[in-house]
């Protein structure tokens, strides 16, 4: 079954994850919208952390959403537009 995934997240000053579900694997746009105040920090897989600007996005094909971690200035957000497809 196709889901559409389609999200805002709000962020936070600690690290949380993209999806509230143990396991949600998607194709979605990541962006971190221009209106951002702040950099967007995700963790990365290793432990190291990778920075965004406002305005940055990428595509993420067939990812479990609930293993990608971000954090920003509080007020900030993420959008997800995708699919479970």
């Amino acid at each position: 079954m196709n889901n559409v995934v389609l999200r805002t997240i709000p962020l936070t000053a600690e690290f949380q994850p993209l999806s509230p579900r143990d396991c949600e694997v998607a194709s979605v746009d990541v962006t971190a919208p221009p209106g951002n105040q702040g950099a967007v920090i995700f963790q990365g897989d290793d432990g190291s952390t990778v920075t965004w600007i406002p305005g940055e996005y990428h595509t993420f094909l067939r990812v479990d959403l609930a293993e990608i971690r971000a954090r920003g200035t509080p007020g900030d957000v993420l959008t997800l537009v995708g699919g479970t497809w």
